[in-house]
């Protein structure tokens, strides 16, 4: 599988000859301002939760690629009732479907959501996806939670992408915890430095990872890596 992050909650994908895009917000995003919009490719769009820096680009992107949008059901029915968008495939907590690119489950975020116009956004999730090329888990936005440990009953994970900036969702020592519970030590770190209130030190959160025997990763926006 092949990651490329495009910064806060942002990346792609791409698995199975399909590219599945996170989160959109790149417009508005000072440090991702030598990111061509136009050269993002998505068969794909996973929505965990409403807010604005996950959902801004959403829109553009969706129609730009033809792309299903995958999200809860408040979610996509914001996208057909009131964008007009109608490819897409709603979901929720607990939900699995087989799609293309592989086996998705939609697993429970703790945070809040509300979509750019107000309108309420249902409750926020997470995804687990596997295929016969791996499994991941991106947690969206989200405290640490005792659900997390559910998810090592259901798959066994190859890495993971989880939020680390602190003050809206986990911080470095919760997000250390949440590998426990997931049972998985490669990290991708995410939701991190955008904009004051979550700034991080690169080193000290590497370091806390490291003395657990795991390894944060935290991509420059605009690289890849393979995992």
């Amino acid at each position: 599988m092949k990651f490329t992050y495009y910064g806060q909650s942002c990346f792609t994908i791409e698995t199975k000859g399909k590219t599945l895009l996170f989160d959109p917000m790149i417009t508005s995003n000072t440090l991702a301002s030598h990111i061509d919009l136009d050269s993002i490719k998505a068969d794909y769009i996973l929505i965990s939760h409403g807010h604005g820096d996950h959902v801004e680009d959403a829109l553009k992107l969706a129609k730009s690629n033809e792309a299903t949008i995958v999200s809860n059901y408040e979610i996509v029915t914001w996208y057909n009732e009131v964008h007009k968008y109608e490819k897409s495939h709603p979901m929720n907590h607990g939900g699995i479907w087989n799609f293309d690119f592989g086996r998705l489950r939609m697993v429970n975020a703790v945070h809040s959501s509300v979509l750019p116009d107000g309108t309420y956004g249902g409750n926020p999730v997470g995804f687990v996806i596997d295929n016969d090329e791996g499994c991941f888990y991106f947690a969206g936005d989200t405290a640490l939670t005792w659900d997390m440990k559910l998810i090592p009953m259901w798959s066994k994970l190859d890495f993971a992408i989880l939020p680390i900036g602190d003050n809206f969702t986990m911080g470095i020592e919760d997000a250390v915890i949440a590998s426990d519970f997931i049972e998985c030590n490669k990290i991708i770190g995410v939701h991190y430095d955008t904009f004051g209130f979550i700034k991080i030190d690169h080193n000290q959160a590497k370091q806390a990872f490291n003395e657990k025997g795991k390894e944060l990763i935290l991509v420059n926006i605009g690289d890849s890596i393979e995992v």
